[in-house]
């Protein structure tokens, strides 16, 4: 089971676009969970997604977490697939929650953004959950050493 959850593919490529997901995701989510990067930090962003997106705490700390673990998580290559799946159910939730009812296009002029960019990082986060983490990876690691 082990072996099979960390089994990467053997695409070098793959590094860059983990490393431009990972990235992402650590910075979005060191805005929520830290205050970072002119974020709001825990308790703002917080307020924010219970008040304007109806979202209970429980479930607003949670996407926090996968998006500021995830983010590390996948830049590491370790425990891709997870991690990916988190970031995965998270974007989903925010293209269905904030995305989708603005339509598709981000509207950069004004204050309502479509789901195009969630759709993007949604896709690529489903791509590390069937391909894993790649060949430059911890998962490689631990999975050669395991064979």
């Amino acid at each position: 089971m082990l072996k099979k959850l960390l089994n990467p593919s053997v695409d070098r490529a793959d590094l860059i676009l983990r490393i431009a997901l990972g990235v992402v995701f650590f910075a979005h989510g060191s805005q929520k969970v830290l205050g970072w990067f002119g974020g709001y930090g825990w308790a703002g962003t917080l307020g924010f997604f219970q008040q304007a997106l109806g979202i209970s705490p429980f479930w607003a700390g949670l996407s926090f977490l996968a998006e500021f673990l995830g983010g590390i998580l996948i830049l590491l290559g370790l425990l891709t697939r997870p991690a990916a799946l988190s970031i995965a159910v998270t974007m989903l939730v925010a293209g269905m929650k904030v995305g989708l009812p603005n339509g598709f296009f981000l509207d950069t002029q004004g204050p309502k953004d479509g789901v195009e960019y969630v759709f993007v990082l949604f896709l690529i986060a489903v791509y590390f959950v069937i391909k894993g983490a790649g060949k430059i990876s911890l998962d490689a690691v631990i999975s050669k050493n395991k064979q």
